[in-house]
């Protein structure tokens, strides 16, 4: 088997993210989650479902073409009529539905007893540019890809070491992890080609659809190095303002996501560059058909630094934690992989699969910004930064 961690005790993954979910029931407002098709959004919200016996509840598959004519009517009793006297209803993939935020607007400042959760496989800006925000209104929240954190529960990294290399072949979607490495790599075949950016094409056309998949290629032979707009618009025949939105599109979706160069004061520091790396790392591999061991593979530092971003924003969510995120070069190439910045502290992390690889902090890094700190993060090591 690809992987063996799924169940405990007879259970599935116990997601971080249910216990806020509990919180802000029945406060009034709307709660949003976001993440990208596939993570185990509607696993999730079912489960919050199950756990209240007492109340009267109702699962809404946006997705399906009935639900979102019958919730497409601005007007609150025609919605309240179809929805029914429910106390807890789930709007699943609700990006869908037309003007999404004005009908949540409505809803909630209507019948605010009624608690709405809303799911989202896309920023809801995405289908609704001109509806109203729900500023004041809502719970944002955000489900990532199966975290280490989660996975190792009660039982500590000792049930993650064993799979750590599949984990960067294969990702962390909740569906992969059960399954044998060729039934792994056929799900996430027809994740990149059917589901995935299925919000992306509805949002900028189908007819772009290969233009779309080049770029995300693109991208991911691109990790862990600084990205430049002209050229990916040079290769695909795009202007940068084209590849810059369809990229933004793709952030939108939670698909990718960027880091900027850090610079406060030195100038030699580069601060006008992008990274961009994948939310996961077997959609990663997936778009280029790399899925061979690692010690076969040219790639693996690369994997490393992404997979170790990554599982740095999923802690971060997880712990409730808010930072500002950069990584930081100089023209004179002295580099640290990952800055994140927190009330004014800097903590940089450098990536090495290998243990043995010992890195160099520079010190014009140290001298310039008082009390920052950096380490490093290896095969050996992982767990003290990452769960």
């Amino acid at each position: 088997m690809c992987y063996n961690i799924t169940k405990k005790e007879g259970s599935m993954i116990d997601r971080v993210l249910e216990k806020d979910i509990e919180q802000y029931l029945f406060r009034g407002r709307v709660i949003t989650i976001y993440g990208a098709r596939r993570v185990g959004k509607t696993t999730l919200v079912k489960k919050v479902l199950q756990n209240h016996p007492d109340k009267r509840t109702r699962y809404l598959n946006c997705d399906l073409q009935s639900v979102q004519t019958a919730l497409s009517i601005k007007e609150a009793k025609p919605l309240k009529s179809y929805l029914g006297e429910y106390d807890l209803v789930v709007l699943d993939e609700a990006q869908n539905i037309p003007d999404v935020g004005k009908i949540l607007k409505i809803l909630v400042d209507t019948y605010p007893q009624m608690q709405i959760i809303a799911t989202g496989s896309s920023s809801f800006d995405l289908a609704n540019s001109t509806g109203e925000p729900l500023t004041g209104r809502a719970y944002p929240l955000r489900l990532y890809p199966v975290s280490l954190q989660e996975l190792a529960g009660k039982s500590g990294y000792s049930i993650i070491e064993p799979q750590l290399n599949n984990f960067l072949r294969f990702g962390l979607y909740p569906s992969i992890i059960d399954l044998s490495e060729r039934d792994a790599q056929i799900q996430l075949q027809e994740l990149v080609s059917s589901y995935l950016y299925r919000d992306v094409l509805a949002y900028i056309g189908v007819k772009r659809s290969k233009m779309v998949s080049d770029l995300l290629r693109l991208l991911a032979l691109q990790v862990g190095n600084e990205v430049s707009y002209p050229e990916l618009g040079t290769i695909l025949g795009l202007d940068r303002r084209t590849v810059l939105s369809y990229i933004d599109i793709l952030e939108q979706s939670f698909v990718v996501f960027t880091l900027s160069g850090f610079s406060r004061n030195l100038r030699k520091e580069v601060s006008k560059t992008q990274k961009i790396y994948f939310y996961d790392m077997g959609v990663r591999n997936a778009l280029l058909q790399a899925f061979a061991p690692l010690s076969l593979r040219n790639d693996v530092g690369a994997l490393w630094e992404n997979f170790c971003i990554v599982e740095r924003l999923k802690k971060a969510n997880n712990t409730g934690l808010t930072n500002n995120r950069y990584f930081w070069r100089t023209y004179d190439k002295k580099e640290i992989d990952y800055i994140e910045e927190r009330d004014g502290i800097l903590s940089g992390f450098e990536f090495k699969w290998n243990p043995k690889r010992s890195m160099r902090v520079p010190k014009e890094f140290l001298d310039t910004y008082p009390g920052s700190t950096v380490e490093q993060v290896d095969r050996g090591n992982y767990w003290r930064h990452l769960l």
